[in-house]
């Protein structure tokens, strides 16, 4: 998702005060709706004229009472425009200038794009902006509160001062799937603490090419591991979906609803030699074998909250007419597959203005996705036209009012139990522990057990703190490089001044007393033990970074070629490690490195890798996906006989002293 950000800065205001006066303002506007619904279009009703006698006559505020009745009771008080509103998510910025459009429109959501944030990016001041929204969803006749979304995918990363994970592809290095519910959790606990109460997150999609911009987005190219990483479902949601309404749980969504790693190079009808929405190109029969299988256990193991459908779109080899139809308009495979015949409770939010690739005009996309099974649509500046849209589809008779009940009773189902109605405003109470010693342990210790040892020759590693150690490498002091994409913005970006962390090069030099660092490895290289050179991509997200696209390569730049043949060259021991979102082709240069390690991208705690280059952990690592030879390579399968990798999938050493 793309933004342009238009940020306002809400001001400070008492938690409990505001929180009182907003409650009770709630009871009252909903006390009016003991009889029957307002027409469609009808003026707000004065709350405060409510009693004490009619509020009590509102089931749905009756946390009493099981959720499904407060949903039935909730719906059979709305009119058509305010049930269309509940299916409009919009962004933040769209709405900052006039944040009046919530209670006219009565939208039922909204979210920040990568990079969209307050002007001051403080959870404080999340949090206030969050909860000024929360005024104007509070202020319409019925008073159903927002669903706040936000890309929390490796960490609360919109945020500055979060703690930042490793990606999924170093995740599922880790083999843990444990610890990857434990990284959810902290990711969960620092979101809700700002007042987002839904994060965009995980990505269940099997990778099968790694040339695809969002490789390190996946957990592996197998569906067996990443259906093992679906614990990052429980460390968002908590058990199940029991445990959603409490101050360190947020609702999460699986993505993208599927073959979106899958897609054929070059196939996308956007430009470009793309694989970002492309086209899966198979047949029922290997898709659910493949694609789909992470999402069954998300579903019927932990009951994810929420699924958002792909870009992308998937043409039947088996049977039907050859079409690649997108998945944002596919009821064959929304309703019939995963509603239906996986049982899936929650709701489909579509992506960043996926609907707008269907073909025909505005109206046909938003009937065709609504008919297909999507239950709110980010729309984020069509919020309006979507309403009015939709309204005048049902009017004429082409959506059903059926389908419409269906998707706001989704909707408002993950309103109540999330606990909205009861605790609208943001509860601060782990505001501190944002970005503590405690959670970044954590994401140090997923650092250091997602490196994996490629090779290790002669003992070159661990290494020694009483060695002279010359560091070299783009990507050896560099925070940005580190993290990748979806980092304090959409694309992420390099340098050390965006977040706090530490660099790879910082965890060397606090376990050496003698270091050098040369970034280009201009430096004299004389007088040294051995040499660690880090090298690998810069950031880049969807799109942007698929193989062909703006220069992306998976070759090495001709800085890190260079600057691995100038250290390996003149020194008797040489160590390279690649900090990258996908492997890089080093074919040609293996036999000059006497030892080789993927670090993926490990977010903001660099010294998760020297505490496995320095032997106080052990290398565990575990290669997720195949590491090609070369780029005509790229492409995954190893069921065919000429598939040959440089290091196969599940590769890694360990090291002891």
């Amino acid at each position: 998702m793309d933004v342009l950000p238009h940020p306002h800065t809400h001001g400070r205001r008492s938690r409990g005060g505001t929180r009182l006066r907003l409650t009770s303002a709630l009871l009252a506007a909903a006390a009016l709706l003991a009889g029957a619904a307002l027409p469609a279009g009808a003026a707000p009703a004065d709350a405060g004229a409510a009693s004490a006698e009619a509020r009590q006559k509102a089931p749905y505020l009756d946390p009493r009472l099981p959720v499904q009745r407060r949903v039935k009771d909730l719906l059979g008080r709305m009119t058509l425009v305010e049930k269309v509103g509940q299916m409009a998510q919009a962004e933040r910025s769209a709405v900052s200038t006039d944040p009046e459009q919530i209670t006219r429109l009565g939208l039922g959501s909204l979210l920040s794009g990568g990079g969209s944030t307050p002007d001051a990016n403080t959870p404080e001041a999340w949090a206030d902006m969050v909860d000024a929204f929360q005024e104007k969803a509070l202020a319409t006749r019925l008073g159903i509160p927002l669903l706040y979304g936000v890309d929390a995918v490796h960490g609360h990363s919109n945020l500055v001062g979060a703690t930042v994970f490793p990606h999924n592809i170093g995740m599922g290095a880790t083999r843990d799937p444990r610890l990857v519910e434990k990284a959810a959790h902290i990711t969960a606990t620092e979101t809700r603490a700002t007042g987002p109460q839904w994060s965009f997150a995980p990505c269940l999609c099997v990778v099968r090419d790694v040339r695809w911009g969002r490789t390190y987005e996946s957990y592996g190219e197998r569906p067996g591991l990443v259906s093992r990483m679906v614990t990052a479902v429980r460390g968002l949601q908590g058990e199940r979906d029991r445990q959603l309404a409490r101050p360190d749980r947020v609702l999460a969504s699986a993505k993208h609803f599927a073959g979106d790693g899958d897609t054929v190079f070059g196939s996308s009808t956007t430009g470009g030699y793309t694989l970002d929405q492309g086209v899966t190109v198979t047949d029922r029969k290997r898709f659910e074998k493949i694609n789909l299988a992470p999402y069954v256990p998300a579903v019927r193991e932990h009951r994810v909250g929420s699924i958002m459908p792909s870009y992308s779109s998937v043409r039947w080899t088996d049977r039907g007419d050859g079409r690649a139809v997108k998945l944002s308009a596919h009821k064959e495979l929304l309703t019939d597959v995963l509603k239906k015949k996986i049982g899936f409770e929650g709701f489909l939010v579509s992506d960043w203005e996926a609907i707008h690739q269907l073909p025909g005009d505005y109206a046909d996309q938003v009937r065709a996705s609504v008919n297909a099974g999507i239950d709110m649509f980010m729309e984020p500046f069509s919020a309006p036209r979507f309403v009015e849209t939709l309204v005048a589809e049902v009017e004429a008779g082409r959506v059903k009012q059926s389908r419409i009940d269906d998707a706001v009773s989704r909707i408002l189902r993950a309103k109540f139990r999330l606990g909205l109605f009861e605790q609208p405003l943001t509860d601060r109470r782990h505001i501190d522990r944002i970005g503590s010693a405690a959670h970044r342990a954590v994401a140090r210790e997923a650092v250091a057990k997602s490196q994996v040892l490629l090779k290790n020759s002669g003992g070159a590693l661990p290494l020694k703190s009483s060695q002279r150690i010359y560091v070299a490498g783009t990507n050896a002091h560099d925070l940005g490089n580190q993290a990748g994409g979806w980092t304090v913005t959409w694309q992420g970006q390099s340098g050390n001044d965006h977040f706090p962390g530490t660099t790879i090069l910082d965890g060397i030099r606090r376990n050496a007393a003698h270091v050098t660092y040369s970034k280009d490895a201009s430096a004299p290289t004389r007088g040294h033990d051995v040499g660690v050179v880090v090298v690998g991509e810069t950031p880049y997200a969807e799109g942007v970074g698929d193989v062909g696209n703006n220069g992306h390569t998976l070759n090495l730049s001709a800085a890190d070629r260079a600057a691995i043949d100038r250290v390996c060259g003149a020194l008797d021991t040489c160590v390279v490690l690649d900090v990258a979102g996908r492997p890089q082709i080093v074919t040609d240069r293996l036999a000059v490195m006497d030892a080789l390690v993927m670090s993926w991208l490990p977010g903001s705690e660099g010294e998760g890798v020297a505490d496995v280059l320095f032997g106080h952990r052990p290398f565990t690592g575990k290669l997720p996906v195949s590491w090609p030879r070369s780029e005509d390579q790229a492409r995954v399968d190893a069921s065919d006989r000429d598939h040959d990798p440089l290091f196969p999938y599940g590769h890694g050493l360990t090291t002891r002293r």
